[in-house]
């Protein structure tokens, strides 16, 4: 059947003609943002007819102006767009960007629902706009004096796009759906969308993917950084009847998921604009302390830092465009095998090796290297993202640091002391197997209060007086008692214990040691003159070094480098639950707790922490970056007697 003029007029003024609304989504959220209208007719002898057949034959017959009326008057009346913040947008033929009176007969229409023309957009293919550019940019522009916002439909499927974005006022560019479909297995389809995306952004225009039929068409498109999306994954047009149904669908059914990050690797946010990206990346990579680079295919550097140039010697410009073997030809069979392995899709990290001295001379530099698989938004490898840390100096320090250890492991062993740990019942859950050999009683039998039973008589209820009064004030134990030997004699003994409390202030344990009066001065002496020894090598020490005893949670040796980054903050005979909240914050500005400090973490624990980038503010104000690093201390009997940590300067974080 051939529809004519009196069949459309006819529909348009039964309502046959009516609005379907397709919704338009927020890649991100899965937000409705709102919807695109469509014309569909109901034909009382041929069903639904879709505009492909009947818009033709409107345009022909003069007839756009009314349909496009009709539509958007319904849709204006709509009571679940009224009631909401929802836009609307409608298409314009070729012929009505041409008509000057079209803006007027908009505003009219919007008079009666009160609808704000300022959530409308109107959508203009390239093809309406090759005939008469001037008379289409006036209409235009009465067009957005009304509040009205131009989208740029089918972007990339005409002849002048770039033009028609250079003259007129456009607010949002539509990629076509025809790139859209075959972006997720077409490599050149998907270089146009980004290509597309990334022209839009970077002329301030929010950018719309129509055709969207998957979740993987969804996530590359976020991922690129389109902003909306529209298609049979988000929903088919439907009438009025049915919005409040779409509307109510939960927002997370819709919303795109970022790609995964592949074995770790970051993702840069998507609402970034591609020279924000572009610029905070350059700022990373220029201010980051370890080298940096990017390594094609063909094992060319790509980019670089100024770091890295620094690592290899050589200027930086003098590697671009050049091979790694070319550059480093006696570095290069160390590191190939890894660089090899990245571009097959394997992460490698913390591989440690001897980089060869210089022909001129010099000495063998130990690095510490990371390749890293680049991949496009498809996952397909271009190149190996390589990170590399000169170790050399740490090592050193590493070895300095091992003297030092074993000084303080003999001035520990040399000291009688018996460890032990109270409960917040005034308990011994944890001591040093010591205690037998200072009084014959098992270890077992003194957990809990059955050490008690090896004190005198007499000293065991001022003794339990003291623990109850350090439980119930914080206050620190010193008290001394008697305790019978294996040979039955009674020793005088010195205990001393320090609290340790929880988030609410109570006390949760309290940490000490016994240990034995009588023979003290020649210990003490023995003691003084090791820890002469010791204090020489932890001086000549490189970087701060901060030594702790386990036995009383007590600073007892700060080296110079220490005290010359730390100040006065950081002094012997301090506990180190005083030394955490010294200004030291993260990242974020956020003060790390005792259970983070590393120092803490060696003592407590026995844990050995890696370097750990963090901020210090001095007394003078100024703002320094630092690395903390921890280790535990153990005595030759593998009990543990101190901790150790290590504070090096890196500069200023600006």
């Amino acid at each position: 059947m051939r529809l004519d003029a009196a069949d459309i007029l006819r529909a348009l003024e039964r309502g046959d003609i009516y609005p379907a609304f397709q919704p338009l989504v927020e890649l991100k959220t899965g937000q409705v943002a709102g919807f695109e209208i469509l014309a569909r007719w109901q034909h009382e002898e041929l069903g639904t007819i879709l505009p492909d057949v009947f818009i033709s034959e409107i345009e022909a017959r003069g007839l756009s102006n009314r349909l496009t009326l009709s539509l958007l008057g319904k849709a204006f009346a709509s009571i679940p767009l009224r009631e909401s913040s929802l836009f609307v947008t409608v298409n314009l033929s070729p012929l009505q960007l041409q008509d000057t009176e079209l803006p007027g007969l908009i505003a009219e229409c919007a008079r009666p629902s009160g609808f704000s023309l300022d959530r409308l957009m109107i959508e203009v293919t390239e093809s309406a706009l090759v005939d008469d550019m001037s008379r289409a940019k006036a209409v235009a522009g009465e067009l957005k004096a009304l509040g009205c916002s131009l989208a740029l439909d089918d972007f990339g499927t005409g002849y002048s796009s770039l033009k028609h974005l250079e003259s007129l006022p456009f607010d949002r560019l539509k990629v076509d759906r025809g790139f859209v479909s075959t972006m997720t297995e077409d490599r050149e389809r998907r270089k146009i969308v980004a290509a597309v995306v990334g022209l839009g952004q970077s002329l301030g225009l929010l950018t719309v993917a129509e055709g969207i039929e998957t979740q993987e068409q969804a996530s590359m498109l976020l991922w690129l950084g389109c902003e909306l999306g529209q298609g049979w994954l988000y929903g088919k047009p439907v009438p009025e009847a049915e919005i409040p149904r779409m509307l109510a669908v939960p927002m997370e059914t819709f919303a795109a998921k970022m790609p995964a990050p592949l074995d770790g690797e970051s993702v840069v946010g998507a609402h970034m604009l591609p020279a924000q990206r572009f610029a905070q990346l350059q700022a990373i990579y220029d201010g980051a302390p370890v080298g940096l680079c990017f390594i094609d295919k063909q094992l060319r550097y790509v980019t670089l830092n100024r770091q890295l140039a620094k690592l290899n010697g050589v200027p930086a410009a003098a590697h671009l465009g050049r091979t790694v073997a070319e550059v480093l030809p006696r570095l290069f069979p160390i590191v190939e095998p890894y660089i090899r392995r990245a571009l097959r899709g394997e992460s490698i990290t913390g591989v440690e090796i001897q980089k060869p001295p210089a022909e001129g001379g010099g000495e063998a530099q130990t690095l510490v290297l990371s390749y890293r698989p680049a991949r496009d938004e498809a996952g397909e490898v271009l190149g190996v993202s390589v990170a590399i840390m000169d170790v050399t100096e740490r090592k050193r320090t590493e070895q300095a640091l091992h003297e030092s250890e074993v000084h303080f492991r003999h001035m520990m062993t040399l000291g009688p002391h018996v460890p032990w740990v109270l409960n917040a019942l005034g308990e011994v859950i944890e001591a040093s197997p010591q205690w037998e050999v200072v009084t014959g009683q098992s270890l077992e039998e003194a957990l809990g209060n059955g050490w008690q039973k090896m004190l005198h008589p007499v000293d065991v209820p001022p003794t339990q007086e003291a623990i109850r009064i350090s439980l119930s004030t914080g206050k620190p134990i010193d008290i001394s008692y008697r305790v019978r030997s294996p040979e039955g004699e009674w020793k005088q003994m010195r205990s001393r214990g320090a609290p340790r409390f929880g988030s609410a202030g109570e006390v949760v344990s309290v940490y000490g040691l016994v240990e034995e009066v009588e023979g003290e001065k020649q210990i003490s002496e023995e003691l003084r003159s090791c820890e002469a020894e010791l204090r020489a090598a932890v001086d000549a020490v490189p970087v701060g070094v901060i030594l702790a005893d386990a036995n009383d949670s007590t600073i007892f040796m700060v080296n110079p480098e220490a005290g010359t980054i730390f100040g006065g903050a950081v002094f012997s005979g301090q506990n180190i639950s005083e030394f955490t909240p010294l200004g030291i914050t993260d990242a974020e500005g956020l003060p790390f707790s005792l259970e983070e400090n590393p120092l803490a973490r060696a003592m407590q624990r026995g844990e050995t922490t890696e370097p750990r980038i963090m901020f210090y503010r001095r007394a003078d104000g100024k703002r320094i970056r630092i690395t903390l690093s921890g280790k535990p201390i153990y005595a030759d009997n593998r009990r543990l007697i101190g901790g150790l940590m290590i504070v090096q300067e890196m500069g200023s974080p600006e």
